[in-house]
């Protein structure tokens, strides 16, 4: 088993000196708890923004109170975004291509406008491989078109959305990789000035070394890879991939902390006499995930008998309440503090103000040792690992004609 704190450097950073981490992270705050995404200083939890939706034509006014609340964190905040990111109903059909990028650029221009004196936002965004994308210059106008309606001269973060898998015509043998090509678009923007920092995601130990070998011969520093990683996600390769990234000097940002809401215990508050597990399995059937989604989560949370035991996620969420009622923090902050233990960055989904602080109420602390072991041995235990719901994996992407997948093994 590697180092539970292998972020060394983080604690560091947000607390002072190693000697005082452990003494210190339990329950004072820290001044600024912030980590490097290559040359970039962001907060040690971003904001994810899949879920932004223009569907009803005009964004949601939660979301312009959600730029505002965090363009007001003394840690500075973090979008993720990408390319591919855009009304819920269009992205099923394939459309909607930078409809979020676009969002996130007005909401970010209003919030400069209206406040004072606003925390500049480092915003990642993301390169989607396509089968009509064969070139380095596809790289570089897909780059120039991210960048112009982000608004910004150069990207933060301009990253590879997964690997090359999208492949209609691979029964016809029409299956060559653009991987290294992509590589090649990264390096090309980058020594263009159209990026500050490059990345990938969806990448295994093998892919994401062979990515940063080649970028580096062309002068170009690997920043981050992004994959699914939560307390009950660290199989199938994640923990590996995860291990291999800190060896590399590559910083992980993990999309699915909460995965997709089963390690939250969100619901509780407005019921205490709930617990975690019988609050989750309440809000599940009042959830406005598809069938599908809702299926998949209720076997993850009550157990089948079959691939998942019975009481499924229940014994991990009642650990993970118990030390949060201990450190008076809620189970989603549990369950993003862990994350940061294990030295990746948390990309959690937000739409609302409330949300969004919520999160970064996982910030300023950290868990303890003993903690971290006992939440993974009791994941270890339940008997099995989450992989996603509905059409939405950690391994696989819904492209149109079926699902394609990608291995981190």
């Amino acid at each position: 088993m590697p180092s539970i704190y292998h972020s060394t450097t983080l604690l560091l950073l947000a607390f002072g000196t190693t000697a005082d981490a452990f003494s210190t992270a339990s329950n004072a705050p820290s001044s600024a708890d912030v980590t490097q995404v290559g040359s970039l200083t962001v907060p040690t939890i971003g904001c994810g923004t899949i879920a932004w939706s223009t569907d009803f034509g005009r964004p949601n006014p939660e979301l312009a109170d959600l730029v505002s609340t965090a363009s007001a964190n003394q840690n500075g905040v973090f979008f993720d975004t990408g390319e591919r990111y855009g009304s819920h109903a269009k992205t099923a059909l394939g459309m909607g291509w930078g409809e979020t990028e676009c969002l996130v650029a007005k909401l970010l221009k209003e919030n400069d406008a209206a406040e004072k004196d606003p925390t500049k936002a480092v915003v990642a965004t993301k390169f989607t491989p396509s089968p009509w994308r064969t070139t380095v210059e596809s790289v570089v106008e897909a780059c120039e078109e991210s960048r112009k309606r982000l608004g910004v001269e150069s990207i933060d973060l301009y990253q590879i959305q997964m690997p090359d898998i999208v492949k209609p015509l691979r029964k016809f043998g029409f299956d060559k990789s653009y991987d290294k090509i992509y590589w090649d678009g990264l390096a090309e923007c980058y020594h263009r000035g159209l990026v500050q920092n490059v990345g990938v995601s969806n990448y295994g130990p093998t892919l994401v070394t062979e990515c940063s070998e080649h970028l580096a011969k062309r002068g170009v520093p690997l920043a981050s890879n992004q994959i699914a990683y939560s307390l009950i996600g660290r199989h199938n390769g994640a923990q590996q991939t995860l291990d291999t990234c800190n060896e590399l000097g590559v910083k992980v940002l993990a999309y699915y902390p909460f995965a997709m809401g089963l390690l939250t215990g969100k619901y509780t508050s407005a019921m205490p006499e709930l617990s975690a597990e019988h609050a989750l399995t309440s809000s599940l059937t009042k959830s406005r995930r598809s069938k599908f989604e809702r299926k998949d989560l209720e076997r993850y949370a009550n157990g089948d008998g079959k691939s998942i035991p019975a009481g499924g996620v229940a014994p991990l969420l009642s650990t993970m309440e118990r030390i949060a009622n201990d450190r008076d923090k809620t189970v989603a902050q549990v369950a993003l503090n862990y994350i940061i233990c294990k030295g990746a960055i948390p990309i959690p989904g937000s739409r609302t103000a409330a949300q969004y602080d919520d999160n970064m109420g996982a910030l300023g602390w950290r868990l303890t040792e003993s903690e971290v072991t006992e939440m993974e041995n009791v994941a270890d235990n339940l008997g099995f690992a989450f992989d996603g719901a509905g059409f939405k994996r950690s391994n696989a992407k819904f492209v149109g004609y079926g699902m394609e997948t990608w291995s981190l093994t």
